[in-house]
Parts: structure tokens; sequence; C-alpha cells
């Protein structure tokens, strides 16, 4: 296998996890030192959310993705940057009066939530192609065709690569409608999600299936959350993808042990090569997905 593949890095997500385990970043400073840290270790790709410093909980304002961009940019590392567009998609129902949103709601229009990609504009931003029943209880994540439409249409007149974050069969089968009607430039990159609950299951077979489902212009990463995120390194790579690890999916190197950003992705880096392929550069990321290149 001579090929190159794209090493994503998640650094920090919006889930609780900061208080499992000390090396989340939470503010910008750590976000970036630990998207810079994951860049000297091999990272193509680092995948940013922010957090706010005092909660530690996920958030959607501009002046810490701005801040987190400018520290990496001024740094000695010039990975791609690729930043969420997926918050502001939660809805808490109440279950006995399903007209009614509980605390941890945080529901806004489209537009608000690229308003960070409208300022910034990262070379890549995510875009989730379905709404999906998220863990137990009464959360839901809410993106609707006419949303995605709107979004995918917006981020391409920004100049840049939509990520198509496809958490089940149903979101990338709408993704795939989105590629025929031309809201998507060739090649379009999707993300194949797994194991999260109630997605797609972790299942080698299943991830077979969709990657027989994707356009033959497109490229693609498929990842696997906890226990078995370094396993679907291989399977990814095998399977003709490129590959994602970070804090995001994972707080674990080895059980009981607790990772860095950079040890994820020193650990995804051998996996790839150890199967005949080759991390790639940001700037190779940049050519194999049709950036500008630096």
């Amino acid at each position: 296998m001579n090929r190159n593949v794209i090493l994503t890095c998640a650094l920090t997500g919006a889930g609780d996890t900061a208080g499992k385990s000390e090396h989340v970043p939470v503010t910008p400073q750590q976000i970036a030192d630990s998207a810079i840290d994951a860049a000297r270790a091999g990272a193509s790709v680092v995948h940013i959310h922010v957090r706010d410093p005092q909660t530690t909980q996920g958030s959607r304002k501009t002046e810490y993705y701005a801040e987190v961009a400018r520290l990496i940019g001024e740094s000695d590392v010039d990975p791609v940057i690729n930043m969420t567009a997926g918050m502001g998609g939660d809805l808490m129902i109440d279950p006995k009066n399903p007209t009614q949103s509980l605390d941890g709601t945080d529901l806004v229009n489209q537009a608000t939530r690229l308003e960070h990609v409208e300022a910034l504009r990262p070379e890549i931003c995510t875009l989730d192609c379905g709404s999906l029943n998220f863990g137990e209880g009464s959360a839901l994540y809410v993106s609707t065709p006419d949303m995605m439409r709107e979004g995918a249409a917006r981020i391409r007149e920004l100049g840049v690569k939509p990520e198509l974050e496809c958490f089940d069969t149903g979101n990338l089968w709408f993704a795939n409608v989105m590629h025929a009607e031309g809201l998507l430039d060739d090649p379009a990159f999707y993300q194949l999600c797994q194991g999260i609950p109630y997605g797609a299951p972790a299942d080698a077979g299943l991830l077979d299936a969709m990657v027989g489902m994707l356009p033959k212009s497109a490229e693609f990463t498929s990842f696997a959350i906890g226990r078995n995120q370094l396993e679907w390194v291989g399977r990814s790579v095998l399977a003709g993808g490129h590959v994602r690890v970070g804090l995001e999916d994972n707080l674990y190197l080895s059980k009981g042990v607790k990772a860095t950003n950079a040890q994820l992705v020193e650990r995804a880096g051998e996996i790839v090569t150890s199967l005949g392929a080759t991390v790639a550069t940001p700037n190779e990321a940049r050519e194999i997905l049709g950036l500008r290149v630096h």
C-alpha cells in the first residue's frame, strides 16, 4: 500500500470530558498548544472545538476560535485547520411534554452555527449531515435537510471545504443527495463516524457497506470512539480511507493509561506506516482535498 493518509487530530470536542482527564485542553491557549504538539507529532489536520474557560463546556464564541487560530498561525507548524460548525444543534426534550425544551438546549439556525466560519474562513469546517438521537435520555442533535442544503451552499460561497459528518447510513444517503445536486465540489470529503450512540455502530461490516455507498470521486475518513479508536485507524486505512484520533473521541492510549493528543497521533502514525502507507504532510493533505497549498 503506497499512498498518503491524512491524519486528523480532534483536539477537545464539546463533551463533558475535561473533568475526566487532565490532558483535555480547555482554554484557547491550551487548545492551541495541544494542536501544535499534535502537528509536531505528525497530524496533517487539527479539528478544533472551543470551550468556555470558566465552565469547561463547549462554546460557539468566535473570539475563542480566533485566538486558537492566531496562536497556531504564529507557531512553527502549519496543519490544516478544521473547525467544527456543529455547535448549536442540541435539543433536550421534556419526554412528558415534547413541545418544551429543557436545560442543555442550544438550538440555533444554520447561519448562527456558521458565524465563526464566516469570520475566520478556516480551510475546512464540518457539516453534520442529519439529525440523531444522541445517547440515552431525551437529547437530540438537529440538522434538517433544509439546514444542510443552506449550510453546504454557504460554506461553498465562503471558499471553505465541508467535512461531511455522517453518523449513520441515512446521513450518508443525504450527503450523496447534496453531491448529486451539485452542492459539493469534488473531491467531496466524507467523515464516517461510528460507535456514537445511537448512530452507526462500530462494526467493520458496516464500515465496508458505507464505503461502498460513497461517490467514486470522494475522499473519506472513518473513526470510532472510545476503545475502538486506534483499531479503527487500521480499519480505515485498509478500507482506503484517511484516519482520525484525538481526545474528542477517546481519552486513553491503552487500558488505564490516559493519553495526550500528541501520543494518540504518534500511535496512529505508527499504525498507518505499519500498513505500508505514509502519513500525509499538511500540504499533501491540502493537495488530496483540493485546498490551496501554503
